[in-house]
């Protein structure tokens, strides 16, 4: 805190500055104009190592089996079998997608309808297919495209982090 005193003479110093020149003097400048001090930025991220994409595998997986099924050669099974499999492996995967990610069609459209296209066409969000000429303006909806406008995982294990699903060992 400044003194009754210092404050008064920096009063009457900045008075007779600003009537003479219409400045305040450095003196004064020096003890009341404070600069904050650079805030520096916070530090990036770490670099994501993949654990929330195997976190998701892994819920596929127990809810759906998702990672057994893709990994099992299907070749000896019928039709009908695989079939059969799939209704399960389908339930438990839309189930798990439905409760930790929330979808939305990219091009909410009916399919097969002529719909405009914006130029220039974002390829993140659209692929073009066929063959055309310059660019095109106009296109048949193929497929509407899956955006994930949130994703809410459970916070993650504090180990086996690259692991999709553990070995199971019965015992007797």
């Amino acid at each position: 805190m400044i003194s009754f005193g210092k404050r008064l003479a920096l009063a009457c110093s900045a008075w007779f500055s600003i009537l003479g020149s219409g400045e305040l003097p450095d003196d004064v400048t020096a003890v009341l104009v404070r600069v904050p001090e650079p805030v520096a930025p916070p530090p990036p991220p770490p670099p994501d190592p993949g654990h929330r994409a195997t976190q998701l595998l892994s819920l596929l997986q127990r809810d759906g089996r998702l990672v057994d099924f893709l990994m099992e050669d299907l070749t000896p099974y019928a039709d009908a079998q695989i079939g059969a499999a799939v209704r399960d492996v389908h339930a438990g995967s839309r189930k798990a997608i439905e409760r930790y990610v929330t979808l939305r069609p990219v091009i909410d459209d009916e399919e097969g309808r002529p719909i405009p296209l914006e130029s220039p066409i974002d390829a993140a969000r659209i692929k073009v297919v066929g063959s055309s000429a310059g660019t095109p303006r106009r296109g048949v909806l193929r497929h509407r495209g899956w955006e994930a406008s949130s994703l809410t995982l459970p916070p993650l294990p504090a180990t086996g982090l690259s692991i999709v699903a553990p070995a199971e060992v019965e015992v007797s």
